[in-house]
C-alpha cells in the first residue's frame, strides 16, 4: 500500500510528490506477491469464553468479539456450535460450500461463515434461505460490490423479496417495513448479518476497508418484501417485471442505495383526487430532479433508484387509469435535468469522463434524463396502508440482480417449529 496525505488528493494540490514516490507504485504492481499462500482459513479453533456465570460468559464474548473487531456496535449473540448447527438446518447446502469472495479483503463466505454471521445477528433457520440468496447476488461480478464496499459515499444495499417466502418467514412488506417490528422481525435480522460478512469478511470496517466519510445507512440494510396482497389488478410484480421470474417464484432483487428520503405526497385534503395523484407526483419528480452524480452509476443497465408507494396510493392511481408503465414514462420523462443545471453543478464533467461511451454522449441531451430508458426506474408498491408519503431509494447500482430463492426439504418443519416458538405467522394472531 502507498499511502500519502490527504491533501495531496485536493482540489489546486502540488503533486509533485508523486513524483519522487512513483518507484513504489512500479514495485507494488510487478514484484508483490500474495502473502497468503492458500484458500482461506479451513477449521479455525475454537475459542472459549470464561465467565463466572452464563450472563458473565456472554459478556466477555460481546467483548472480545468487539476487541476483535468482529461487532458492529450492538450486542451480539455469541455464534456457539449448536446455535451455528441450528441455522444450517435453513439450507441442504454443506457447511463448507464456498459461496464467493467478498471484496476489498477478498475472504471467502462459505455456507458455515453466513451461518455464523446470522447467529450474531440474531437470525433464525428460515431466515438463511434470503441470506444466502442476497450474498451470491451481490457478488455477481455486474453489481461490482468491490467498488462500492470501498467507496466515500454511504451506499448500502437493498433486498427485495417476492413469492411467498415473505409471509412464511414472517417478512415485513407494510407499517414500518424499514425499521423495527417485533411482529416481522426477519428483515432486520437478515440485513444485518449481511452487513456483517461485509465487514468481517469483505473487509469494509470505516476508515480501513470503507472510506464511507458518513459510514452506512444502516446496521440492518434494508430487506424488505414487495405488499404482493395490495398490488393493484394487472401490475407485475417486481421480480416478474425486472427478472421475468414466474409469479408465485421465491426470488430476491439486489440493488445498491447511497441514500434514502421520505417524500410527502398528500395535500391538505382540499384536493379532488384527480389532483391529489399529480401532485403528488410532481413531488417526486422535483425531488428527482436534482443533478446526481450517482445516477451514472446505473445509466446503462442499472438504476437511477426506487420509487416506493403503499398499495393506497398504487391503487388509487390505478383507478384513475395510471399503469406502471405510464407511471415510469411519466416520472421518467418529467423528471429530466436542464442542461443548464447539469453544467452548472459540475456533473457534465462527470458525464463526460464515463467509459461508457453512450453515457458519454449524453452530455448533449437538453434535458438530461436520469437513466438511459425509463425502465431502469424502480417502481415498487411497499409500506403501511396510508396515502401521506412515498419513498426514494437513491440509486448507485449498475445493475439489478434477481436471484431465486432455494429452501431446504425440511422447510415445512422449520416453519412449524417458528410457529411454536414466536406464535402463529397469520396477521389474525398478531397483535
Amino acid at each position: 500500500m502507498v499511502t500519502f496525505p490527504v491533501d495531496l488528493f485536493l482540489v489546486e494540490s502540488d503533486l509533485t510528490p508523486l513524483e519522487g514516490r512513483v518507484s513504489e507504485f512500479f514495485d507494488g504492481l510487478t514484484i508483490w506477491q500474495p502473502s497468503a499462500k492458500k484458500t482461506g482459513l479451513r477449521n479455525a479453533p475454537k475459542v472459549s469464553i470464561p465467565g463466572d456465570t452464563y450472563e458473565d460468559a456472554e459478556r466477555q464474548a460481546n467483548n472480545y468479539f468487539l476487541t476483535n473487531l468482529w461487532g458492529d456496535g450492538l450486542p451480539i449473540v455469541p455464534p456457539s456450535s449448536s446455535r451455528v448447527d441450528w441455522i444450517l438446518k435453513g439450507t441442504d447446502l454443506s457447511r463448507h460450500d464456498s459461496l464467493g469472495k467478498l471484496l476489498p479483503r477478498g475472504g471467502i463466505v462459505t455456507v458455515e461463515t453466513a451461518a455464523v454471521s446470522l447467529v450474531m445477528a440474531g437470525g433464525r433457520p428460515e431466515y438463511f434461505p434470503i441470506l444466502l440468496a442476497a450474498i451470491e447476488a451481490i457478488m455477481v461480478p455486474e453489481l461490482v460490490h468491490d467498488s462500492w464496499q470501498a467507496t466515500s459515499g454511504s451506499t448500502f444495499p437493498v433486498v427485495v423479496v417476492n413469492g411467498p417466502i415473505a409471509n412464511e418467514i414472517r417478512l415485513n412488506s407494510g407499517f414500518g417495513l424499514l425499521g423495527p417490528d417485533p411482529q416481522r422481525p426477519a428483515g432486520a435480522s437478515i440485513g444485518r448479518a449481511l452487513r456483517l460478512l461485509l465487514q468481517n469478511v469483505g473487509g469494509a470496517l470505516p476508515g480501513v476497508g470503507t472510506m464511507a466519510i458518513f459510514g452506512h445507512m444502516r446496521y440492518t440494510n434494508a430487506v424488505f418484501a414487495e405488499d404482493e396482497e395490495g398490488i393493484p389488478e394487472g401490475w407485475p410484480t417486481f421480480a416478474t417485471e425486472r427478472h421475468g421470474f414466474v409469479p408465485g417464484t421465491n426470488a430476491i432483487s439486489v440493488f445498491v442505495s447511497t441514500g434514502a428520503a421520505n417524500i410527502m405526497r398528500r395535500g391538505t385534503g382540499k384536493e379532488t383526487l384527480e389532483q391529489e395523484a399529480f401532485e403528488g407526483l410532481e413531488k417526486v419528480i422535483d425531488y428527482l430532479q436534482v443533478p446526481h452524480i450517482h445516477y451514472l452509476r446505473g445509466y446503462e443497465e442499472g438504476t437511477p433508484g426506487a420509487l416506493m408507494m403503499s398499495r393506497i396510493v398504487a391503487n388509487q392511481l390505478a383507478g384513475l387509469g395510471w399503469t406502471k408503465e405510464k407511471i415510469r414514462n411519466y416520472v421518467w420523462e418529467r423528471s429530466a435535468i436542464p442542461k443548464a443545471s447539469v453544467d452548472r453543478t459540475g456533473l457534465k464533467q462527470w458525464i463526460e469522463a464515463d467509459s461508457h461511451p453512450d453515457t458519454k454522449a449524453s452530455v448533449e441531451l437538453d434535458p438530461w434524463p436520469i437513466s438511459r430508458k425509463p425502465e431502469n426506474l424502480i417502481l415498487l408498491v411497499a409500506g403501511g396502508q396510508h396515502p401521506t408519503h412515498n419513498f426514494w431509494f437513491q440509486g448507485n447500482s449498475r445493475r439489478v440482480i434477481g436471484q431465486k430463492v432455494d429452501t431446504p426439504k425440511a422447510w415445512g418443519e422449520l416453519l412449524q417449529q417458528a410457529d411454536r416458538d414466536l406464535g402463529c405467522a397469520s396477521d389474525v394472531c398478531l397483535i
